[in-house]
């Protein structure tokens, strides 16, 4: 998970990009979504593939647990009031598609208000 195009290099400042990650796709992704990505940004970015890399063992990630994961790891920014303005189209569904992951399931359900 750590590699990137199975070379086995990680890409600096993204210890834990999913293979064939790489920033500038990131980029280009984030800013047809109307994000136009700073550090902050990348922050975020980095702390999402790092809880995919720590959880690659688990079948499956739960929102709920990324969420509250999320909450924490920014709680002294503001948590999830915080990441939402980074990521208006929501922390986790947006942030894990600019993080090149796969968004748990059920963390994006226009029935219950979701934003993405």
């Amino acid at each position: 998970m750590n590699s990137n195009g199975g070379n086995g290099a990680a890409i600096p400042g993204f210890p834990h990009a999913p293979d064939g990650w790489t920033r500038a796709e990131a980029s280009s992704a984030a800013q047809a979504d109307g994000v136009v990505p700073d550090e902050s940004h990348w922050e975020a970015v980095r702390a999402l593939q790092e809880y995919f890399a720590r959880h690659a063992d688990t079948p499956s990630i739960n929102s709920r647990d990324l969420h509250d994961a999320l909450e924490e790891h920014f709680h002294s920014l503001g948590g999830m009031r915080y990441l939402y303005t980074l990521f208006p189209g929501g922390p986790v569904t947006q942030g894990c598609r600019i993080a090149g992951l796969e968004a748990p399931p059920g963390s994006a359900d226009p029935g219950f208000g979701s934003v993405q």
